[in-house]
């Protein structure tokens, strides 16, 4: 199955997403995206649909700024977004936090609690939203400042806080342009950083030239009136390829560098939507352009999206485009110990409850769900088993690159 999701990515790269993966069973579990689908297709499900992640891994959460600038917590990737079931993505997040905590050393008993009070979060704070106005169902977000408030333990306190001022101090300008950029011949460019940032050897560069002004015009032609006004404001200066995650490795993604003024620069992130995983057992989207799926379900699903957010095609190729590093706070998932791993459990199933009693029926999944504890305590001993399983598959990928049926590229 991993083999068969490699076809159509770059395949010089692919070797490094297997790389990739064969450091951790967790890292695995961060690429087996596909895999797991094909697995939860077989399990029961009630029947009751929303617009899922679709690769709802607890790494796959974190702090981001809104365009008022406050910081929120939710889920941040929706590169396999699409209604479905909502069970998959509770199970492939439970299963996530067995996965993770394993590699972070805790027992199973630790382990299971940890994914039981994510099912209980999720649940309990689904059966509140369930009780709202649909208005106030859209308007609902978790803020930073509110979970802060949540944390007991006075070193995690200050971390996640200093983290946040970290984050909400840096500017493209003086932070991003200085690593990502520099002056090259008296023109500014994207900084080689290879494998993982390079640019495209061998192109014509008036040929290139036309492919990007295209590619970019279907992009602003995505944006809503007041963002084409404000992305008109900025002038493309380069495009590099970049290497990006777990899953997305060998896929199409790069980085665009545009200036508004010698010393207003903008990056954007543009990145290869290919089918979602689930659409072989969930159904084809209903949107001709893949990124356009990945757009509308992001904003569907989020309390607050990225303004730039868009989507674009280039030779039957399907992308999306977002702004690069605009306050993206992602949790310490390996240094979490076994109490804090909890309570981040507990943030994630209520940020995944917020997200699909927005975008579902979240009043009959609640009532569905019921009051005791029964289905919080199932979701942790599909968690605790599916862990068995995600160990077993990364076994047979150390197998396979062993044996060498496939090539893995290990980086320093």
């Amino acid at each position: 199955m991993l083999v068969q999701s490699s076809k159509g990515r770059l395949p010089e790269l692919i070797p490094i997403r297997y790389g990739r993966m064969m450091h951790t069973p967790f890292d695995f579990y961060r690429g087996a995206a596909a895999i797991m689908a094909a697995d939860l297709a077989t399990t029961p499900a009630s029947g009751i649909r929303v617009q899922t992640c679709g690769d709802c891994h607890l790494s796959n959460f974190g702090g981001s700024a809104t365009p008022e600038r406050h910081v929120i917590f939710d889920i941040s990737d929706f590169d396999e977004t699409l209604p479905a079931p909502w069970e998959w993505d509770l199970k492939r997040l439970a299963a996530s936090i067995v996965v993770a905590g394993y590699h972070n050393d805790f027992g199973k008993s630790d382990a299971r609690e940890a994914a039981t009070r994510c099912a209980r979060s999720y649940r309990e704070h689904l059966a509140v939203y369930a009780e709202m106005h649909s208005l106030e169902r859209w308007y609902a977000r978790i803020d930073a400042e509110d979970l802060i408030a949540l944390v007991q333990s006075k070193k995690w306190k200050q971390r996640i806080e200093k983290q946040i001022a970290k984050e909400s101090s840096r500017s493209v300008a003086d932070d991003d342009f200085p690593k990502l950029a520099h002056v090259e011949k008296g023109s500014v460019r994207i900084k080689d950083n290879p494998p993982l940032i390079f640019h495209q050897a061998n192109k014509d560069a008036g040929e290139q030239a036309r492919t990007v002004k295209e590619v970019f015009g279907r992009y602003r032609a995505s944006l809503p009136d007041d963002r084409r006004a404000l992305i008109d404001r900025y002038e493309v200066k380069d495009v590099a390829n970049k290497v990006v995650g777990v899953g997305s490795v060998g896929t199409r993604c790069g980085i665009v560098l545009l200036m508004a003024d010698d010393d207003d620069p903008l990056f954007l992130q543009i990145k290869e939507a290919r089918s979602s995983v689930l659409e072989p057992y969930a159904g084809k989207s209903g949107y001709a352009n893949r990124g356009q799926r990945v757009v509308a379900g992001q904003k569907l699903m989020q309390a607050a999206s990225d303004m730039f957010l868009g989507w674009t095609e280039e030779h039957g190729r399907h992308y999306y485009v977002r702004q690069l590093r605009d306050i993206k706070i992602k949790p310490p998932v390996e240094a979490l110990d076994a109490r804090a791993m909890m309570r981040y459990a507990e943030w994630c199933g209520w940020a995944l409850a917020r997200a699909h009693a927005k975008s579902g029926d979240g009043a009959m999944i609640s009532g569905y769900l019921g009051n005791s504890g029964r289905f919080d305590d199932a979701m942790a001993r599909f968690a605790l088993a599916y862990a068995d399983q995600n160990e077993r598959d990364h076994q047979a990928l150390l197998k396979a690159v062993r044996a060498g049926r496939i090539e893995a590229s290990q980086e320093s």
